[in-house]
């Protein structure tokens, strides 16, 4: 299959190219990334090539490296700095071309340059800004950036930033890139032509868990008041059995003594070794034999008990933490002075 250099090329025949360029070893990497039906017709095309000319074989490994090196600058800093920076390396018209090229398929998650961003600065920005718009910033980034925002807002403002980030379901393209481009004016139009989701409970759980632990109950006493149902649902989901492992071996030994010998065998039951390790390891050795015994013959067990006995044992650690007879170590810069 040689060809001119006039000759236009399909995106699949300077793929073709490209691999066999690279060689066999390389090609088999780049083929466990593709689906079966695009290693279906990239093989054909592979076939297809009876040979490629040292010109055009040239031409295709610079355009796959020009666009290499353009996704690497957009991951850095965006599609502006790409464009300035590939400007000023190839030319005005070179650059369009190639940014072009990556942007016709690319999609660049919004806020992706805010994700480089300090956390002060933004603050600084957004602080001023309606709930929902500060809402649906920090909802794209990073948990902890967003959580270092939350903890600098009003305390009156942030229950209301901490629902809508819970309640947000999807905005429109539109939107996000009218807020994107008051952020950050180099950022160009980028936004997916999809809704794109954000937010959500999972989303707010883990941005107060990167707040401190003052600025957490401000939140999540305003959001009882607001919405106790919501307020319930993100304490359920901030601190789950699992996360037993990350409290000292004192707090330990206090669960074990405050919650039911009956719910903790139960969740012990199918949790993991270094849970089971780490319980066992705080009670007496004569109790962690009795209780490894009754766990063998309490049989197969459902996972709704199972559900249900975790809820109640991760309900005493709130209540523990709360009342501040233990601590959960989180995020926000909490001190522990033992």
């Amino acid at each position: 299959m040689a060809r001119s250099n006039k000759e236009e090329l399909t995106g699949k025949q300077k793929a073709a190219m490209l691999l066999i360029s690279l060689g066999p070893d390389v090609s088999a990497q780049v083929y466990k990334y593709l689906s079966e039906e695009e290693i279906e017709k990239l093989t054909l095309e592979i076939a297809n090539v009876r040979k490629v000319d040292s010109d055009t074989k040239e031409e295709v490994l610079q355009e796959f490296h020009q666009i290499a090196v353009a996704q690497d600058y957009i991951a850095q800093g965006g599609i502006g700095y790409a464009k300035s920076v590939l400007e000023k390396a190839l030319g005005e018209n070179e650059a369009m071309d190639i940014i072009n090229r990556l942007t016709s398929t690319l999609q660049v998650r919004p806020f992706d340059f805010a994700r480089k961003a300090d956390p002060t600065q933004i603050l600084n920005f957004i602080q001023n800004e309606h709930p929902q718009t500060i809402a649906l910033i920090l909802s794209y980034l990073d948990s902890a950036q967003s959580g270092q925002i939350l903890s600098e807002l009003p305390q009156e403002v942030q229950a209301d930033v901490a629902k809508r980030i819970a309640t947000m379901d999807s905005t429109s393209p539109e939107i996000i890139n009218e807020v994107e481009t008051m952020l950050e004016q180099k950022l160009s139009a980028t936004a997916t032509q999809d809704y794109t989701e954000a937010g959500g409970v999972e989303a707010v759980v883990e941005v107060l868990n990167s707040v401190d632990r003052s600025t957490e109950r401000t939140i999540l006493d305003s959001l009882e008041v607001q919405d106790p149902e919501l307020a319930e649902e993100i304490k359920k989901r901030m601190f789950v059995f699992e996360d037993i492992v990350t409290l000292d071996n004192r707090s330990i030994q206090r669960v074990i003594r405050d919650v039911e010998n009956e719910d903790l065998q139960l969740s012990l039951k199918v949790a993991s070794e270094e849970v089971k390790e780490i319980v066992f390891n705080n009670m007496s050795q004569r109790m962690a034999d009795t209780f490894k015994e009754e766990m063998e013959f309490m049989g197969p067990v459902r996972l709704k008990d199972v559900e249900e006995a975790q809820t109640r044992i991760v309900a005493v650690i709130r209540k523990l933490e709360e009342s501040g007879e233990i601590v959960i170590a989180r995020g926000g810069g909490d001190d522990v002075i033992v």
